[in-house]
Parts: C-alpha cells; structure tokens; sequence
C-alpha cells in the first residue's frame, strides 16, 4: 500500500498485484491423465484428482482373515494442480517383494521420488510392501511415469463396473460411524472413514489436500457374527503417538507399524497403522478413544 499526500489530503494508492486475487489454473484435461495412467480418476470434493488401483491381482490373508483390496490393499495416485502447467503428485503403491526393485527404478527413472518404503501390516501372507510417492511436473507426464511403474507389477488397469446391490454388509455401520463421530462409505465390501486433521498441512508451500493421504484411515471389514477385522492408520503429532499407542493397546488392538510417509511436510507428521478383530462395535469404542487424543476436524 502506497500513500501520497496532495493538497493536504491522504490519497491512498493501493498495490494492484498486493490485493488482486489470484487468477484461475488453465485448467487440466484430465482425461489426458485418465489415459496416461491406464484408468480413469475423480475429482475430489477438496480439489485433488484421484486414482484407485487396488490390488484385485494379490491374495493376501492376515491371522486367517482373506483381506479385501479395499481393507490394506488398495494402491492410490492424487494430483493437486499447483499452476497452469504443472501439478504436484502424491501416491501409495502396493508392491510384493519381489516387484520394489523394479517399480523403484522406473519411478526413479520417471522422475517419480519415493518419499518412504515399509510395512503397514504383520504376519501377512504373502508379504506386501508400500511404497509412497511423490512428483511434480505435467500431470500427464507424472502419470504416465506412474503407469510404466505399475506395469512392472499385477496391477489391474481396467475399470470394472460397479456391482449390483449386495446384501446387508454383516456390521451396523451406522452405529459404528455413530461411535467413531465420523460416518463414511462402503466400498468393495469395507466400510471406510477418514477423517482430517484440523491442522492445514503443506509440502514445499503447498496446502495439501486430505484425500492426498492426510486424513486417518479406519477401515472395517465384516468376518462373520457382528465381528470385523480392521486395519488402516492414524495421522499424527509427535506429541499425540504414545497417547493413541495407550488408547489402542487398552482396547485390544495393535499397533504394526509407526513411521513417515511424507520428507518435509509441515507440521511433522506420523503415521500409526494399526490391526485388530473383534466385536465391530467394541473396535469402534476403541478407535474413537484413539481419535479423542487427536486434533481431528470437528464435523460439520
């Protein structure tokens, strides 16, 4: 802001490029990135464009549970458009052993970085690894340096049709989203919640969408008689991982892995991933303790 005094008066003068908003982004063809990628993606209510790839090709069981791509198994690429040209890609992609080494080195190649490689479950059968990404650039180019990747590996590509209406899913889902605070959605035969955090997170002065991995993942997989085997992770401070620790253990349920996922976000965030099978209603009181240490977003 600019002041000039003339005639005894105060003229205000205002910075043009100080106070005038932001322009839109040209905006993306993102059917281009639907066929660079190999599948097509949707447009999140918080702006990010997102990909499901799970992993319908694996068969993978946890104490005698068979787990549904949707409940651990479900691979994920978000772009968060960030100027007229350019996006910034984030992603979770679930890997065999045998697939890191390759689909590490094409994504390198691509450009793609990975930003962490670890566990989210025990004593899987066979044992998976995740891997999470990031990039920036054309988002038609990251994403085809994606699909190169998971080419490597079983990753299924087409888009199979939704499914007929099914039967009552074995769990009262409304009364576990009553618990929790949260209700969310069933997808492949689990019900999912996510729920953010209230704290905006940014990545190289970025805000970062929730659906961009942000929000903690509760996912509920009915295994007969009122019971459900659950998995998924919590979105932590540094200050609030022993508290959930406390929380979890006191309700039967496990902790699996406790680590980052992401290189210089701000705040610093953990990630807790956690398991258990039991009653779903008796899970659910569980993970709301947990949720109680956080600040999460209060629902509106």
């Amino acid at each position: 802001m600019k002041l000039r005094r003339i005639s005894g008066l105060v003229l205000v003068s205002v910075v043009c490029s100080q106070v005038r908003a932001q322009a839109p982004f040209a905006p993306v063809d993102w059917k281009l990135v639907d066929q660079a990628l190999g599948k097509a993606g949707s447009l999140q209510p918080d702006g990010a464009y997102k990909f499901g790839l799970p992993r319908g090709d694996l068969h993978v069981s946890v104490s005698g549970v068979t787990v549904k791509p949707a409940l651990a198994l479900g691979s994920w690429v978000a772009l968060k458009q960030v100027s007229d040209s350019e996006a910034m890609l984030m992603g979770d992609l679930v890997l065999l052993e045998s697939e890191v080494g390759p689909v590490l080195a094409k994504l390198q190649e691509g450009g793609i970085e990975q930003t962490a490689l670890h566990n989210h479950l025990l004593h899987e059968s066979p044992h998976v690894l995740y891997t999470h990404i990031a990039g920036r650039g054309a988002p038609a180019r990251l994403a085809s340096a994606v699909h190169a990747a998971l080419a490597l590996t079983g990753t299924p590509f087409a888009t199979t049709a939704a499914p007929p209406p099914s039967a009552p899913l074995g769990i009262d889902t409304a009364q576990v989203g009553q618990i929790l605070g949260y209700h969310g959605k069933v997808n492949g035969g689990v019900y999912q919640v996510g729920v953010p955090r209230a704290e905006t997170v940014t990545v190289d002065g970025v805000d970062i969408p929730p659906s961009m991995g942000l929000a903690t993942a509760i996912n509920f997989q009915p295994i007969g008689g009122a019971k459900a085997a659950i998995t998924g992770d919590f979105v932590l401070l540094g200050a609030e991982v022993n508290p959930v620790i406390r929380a979890l253990q006191a309700s039967g349920i496990a902790v699996t892995a406790l680590h980052s996922h992401m290189l210089g976000e701000t705040p610093r965030l953990f990630f807790m991933h956690y398991w258990g099978s039991d009653d779903a209603l008796t899970l659910a009181r569980g993970l709301r303790a947990a949720l109680d240490q956080m600040n999460v977003r209060k629902r509106s």
